[in-house]
């Protein structure tokens, strides 16, 4: 992606480390959980591998094509995944922000298009649909109430929600800052 070189190391290791997490995740005994996690690992690595900065490497136009396939089969399992779940419209949405992003790399990608014209209105859309979803997953984030007296279960790293939610919360600010410079 565009932008200094640093802050895109930054993303790159949140999102590998993202992808990571959720590949423990796979692990668990939850069938749903698995798949969730396995789709989750999938957009993770991807992000990374897209965010390193072009002042670094710029990839060439076939690699931006094969991201667009792959998120693009991503979106199409997604969209199955959709009706039983509104979880899934949040990774369709993912991979339709993947596949966007992979689409005007493969046209421009050596310089900024936004060249004063603004911002496009797809990217501007998803800017608005991510920044919800990021302040939406922050705020269930917030502990609402401590229950005293619950049972407690061990769970593994892989099957603690509170862990799966800010995994998707940092996707979310990833999907973010990667929109921006786009």
């Amino acid at each position: 992606m565009h932008g200094p070189a640093s802050p895109g190391w930054l993303l790159v290791a949140l999102c590998a480390a993202t992808g990571a997490y959720c590949l423990l995740r796979m692990r668990s005994p939850v069938a749903e959980q698995r798949r969730t996690a396995g789709g989750e690992a999938i957009m993770g690595f991807g992000m990374a591998a897209m965010a390193v900065p072009a002042a670094v490497v710029t990839p060439p136009r076939w690699a931006w094509i094969a991201c667009a396939v792959v998120f693009g089969a991503t979106a199409l399992r997604a969209l199955g995944a959709a009706r039983g779940s509104p979880h899934h419209l949040h990774h369709l949405m993912g991979t339709f922000a993947m596949v966007y992003m992979a689409a005007v790399m493969t046209t421009a990608p050596a310089h900024h298009l936004h060249g004063g014209t603004g911002v496009p209105v797809i990217t501007g859309a998803l800017l608005l649909y991510f920044a919800g979803y990021v302040l939406r997953s922050g705020l269930r984030l917030l502990p609402l109430a401590v229950v005293s007296g619950a049972a407690e279960r061990t769970v593994g790293w892989g099957d603690r929600p509170e862990l799966s939610q800010a995994c998707r919360l940092s996707m979310g600010i990833a999907m973010l800052a990667m929109l921006v410079t786009l």
